[in-house]
């Protein structure tokens, strides 16, 4: 059998597959995500052959890189994902393109044609000689770090820059594209120690000056709301910042894809802020003397709706890149910066001011246009958090499905609560939630709409493949309904493109895998019960409920919207009280993809 340890003396050559598989395992990687290919299969082989670390094969490289992405946000360590040339490591992009905006640690190993072939008509072809595109232009603009491995010498090397950029912030993917005559070459690696699991503790310094201002500023603001992001959570910074809330006596928010970086069970807890969130965090933010930001930037879907607010209010920004608003910003390690700040502030917790709690959005009309036959998703989602357990992770897909978890679900008290907001691309829950219960074992729930299984949802093969514990469920509307609400309201309801005829997707599935617990929800009672049922089998159950495509999620753009007759709809404003962009703003100054009169709502694409 072929060693993969990288202890192997000097004079025992290897394939530089083997010593890159149990390089991977060293670094405390437990399984690899991908497709295979005959430019790939020798790093496949590797891997079976060492035994450390576990293939995974997926039915597409997008969902192959989910899947690296869910295993990296869930256990704080890299992902890794492999494919091969042409086709599969260009359907790679738009998953490394989540991680590079979503700041998660990926490894892409990307299977190249043989070197002698490169510039000579080679399949796939993707060095960039001889009129063929260079892979490095594709993959560079998604990485924060890209190399090709032209002989196996340099594979020492190279690795472990490409660690240390994938898991160094800011975090995100790093390639390496290894041709296949290069991974089938033996080589005499070199001694060397184990490369470090995970990043490296921060020992940098921080700004004094700015840690003074920020200190001075927290100790004399008797209300402060804090805004935490996604960068709590993978900095593991959760103790710090509920220490930070106590001595400061603030009520917390969170993002869209952070709710489960603050107890949101807590007296403290004020609801999400943006533009799928609570009015109570708009209403704090209005009573507050300072608002802190705490690991994150604020994107656009963060603070819709606040940004009249957060002018009004001092800012103070913690983390390690500066926000998109103005104020005091502190960089740094995040746990770092929150130990220092909350070290400079007086000792005693100070009581939280009364506030009304995150109470969810009422709906602007009617909540069905076919009561009996479809489930509201007030009810559906109430029916996953009854059933949902407290150590559970939970991935929410796009769309209406997504705004109405995010608006309405808890996060569960033990587990993560994922939203992929950095793309935002629909199906990104499939493969992301098995790599999350691949690797850590947990019950996982992805809740997505039709829309998103059908782009990805066949990865349910793969979660039976491995007996992968994740619940799927779908919230099927046989609409991609968001994109149908804002034709009806904001482009007159002329055209009926994204709606589509009634599909019976639990029937489908429940054809295609005769082993898999399959339940077609009837109501919301129903839809608990399979649930649950679920929750005590050790594999995969899938359940799909039906719901109403014309249903308006609670989401701020379209909160203006009333139900109307096709014939008298018309483009809204705002309404008196709408929250509205500042005619100074970017978003009100540049082009975008709205139209001109959707300009005094909050608007996003």
């Amino acid at each position: 059998m072929t060693t993969t340890t990288s202890d192997t003396p000097r004079s025992e050559a290897i394939r530089m597959v083997d010593y890159l598989a149990g390089e991977l395992a060293r670094s405390g990687v437990t399984h690899l995500f991908g497709v295979g290919g005959a430019n790939i299969e020798d790093l496949y082989d590797a891997v079976h052959r060492g035994g450390a670390v576990r293939g995974v094969v997926a039915k597409h490289e997008f969902a192959a890189v989910t899947m690296a992405d869910g295993y990296a946000r869930t256990t704080g360590r890299l992902g890794v994902v492999a494919a091969t040339s042409g086709g599969g490591a260009m359907n790679l992009v738009p998953g490394l393109a989540e991680a590079h905006a979503s700041r998660v640690p990926v490894l892409a190993l990307v299977g190249q044609p043989p070197t002698g072939q490169e510039g000579r008509g080679a399949f796939q072809d993707s060095s960039g000689r001889a009129g063929s595109f260079d892979a490095r232009d594709v993959f560079a603009p998604v990485s924060r770090f890209c190399a090709r491995v032209d002989d196996a010498d340099a594979l020492p090397e190279l690795l472990p820059r490409a660690l240390a950029a994938a898991q160094t912030g800011p975090r995100g993917p790093a390639v390496l594209l290894l041709p296949k005559d290069v991974q089938q070459t033996e080589f005499h690696p070199p001694g060397r120690p184990a490369p470090t699991r995970g990043a490296p503790l921060s020992t940098e310094r921080l700004d004094t000056s700015a840690l003074a201002a920020v200190a001075d500023t927290l100790r004399g603001s008797p209300r402060a709301l804090i805004i935490a992001g996604e960068d709590v959570g993978a900095a593991d910074a959760r103790a710090e910042l509920a220490e930070l809330a106590r001595r400061l006596g603030a009520w917390v928010a969170v993002t869209p894809d952070a709710k489960d970086v603050f107890d949101n069970r807590d007296p403290r807890f004020a609801g999400v802020a943006g533009v799928m969130g609570h009015a109570n965090v708009e209403d704090c933010l209005r009573r507050a003397d300072v608002c802190v930001l705490a690991g994150t930037r604020l994107p656009l879907l963060a603070r819709g709706g606040l940004d009249q607010a957060l002018t009004d209010t001092d800012v103070v920004s913690l983390g390690p890149e500066p926000p998109f608003v103005k104020g005091t910003a502190l960089g740094g390690d995040l746990r770092q910066v929150l130990r220092a700040v909350t070290d400079r502030l007086p000792p005693l917790p100070r009581p939280c001011p009364p506030h009304s709690g995150p109470l969810p959005t009422p709906p602007p009309g009617p909540v069905s246009r076919i009561p009996g036959r479809t489930v509201p998703y007030a009810d559906a989602v109430a029916a996953v958090d009854a059933a949902l357990p407290h150590h559970a992770h939970v991935f929410v897909d796009a769309g209406n499905t997504g705004a109405s978890a995010i608006h309405l679900l808890p996060a569960p008290r033990e587990g993560r609560f994922v939203v992929a907001l950095g793309m935002g691309g629909m199906g990104y829950t499939f493969g992301a939630g098995i790599g999350a219960a691949l690797a850590t074992g947990r019950r996982t729930y992805v809740l997505a709409g039709d829309g998103a299984f059908f782009m990805h949802g066949m990865e349910v093969h793969t979660a039976v493949e491995h007996s992968a514990p994740v619940t799927f469920v779908i919230f099927n509307n046989n609409a991609h309904a968001m994109c149908a609400v804002r034709e009806e309201f904001l482009q007159g309801g002329g055209r009926d493109d994204d709606l589509f005829a009634p599909t019976d997707i639990a029937a489908a599935v429940a054809a295609a895998f005769p082993s898999l617990d399959v339940t077609g929800a009837a109501d919301a009672v129903h839809l608990r019960e399979a649930l649950l049922r679920g929750n005590a089998g050790g594999g995969p159950a899938f359940v799909a409920v039906d719901c109403d495509p014309h249903e308006i999620p609670p989401f701020l753009p379209f909160r203006s919207f009333q139900r109307r007759t096709p014939a008298d709809a018309a483009p809204p404003g705002p309404r008196a009280g709408e929250a509205t962009e500042p005619t100074d703003s970017p978003e009100a100054t540049t082009e975008s993809k709205e139209c001109p009169h959707e300009r005094g709502v909050v608007h996003v694409g």
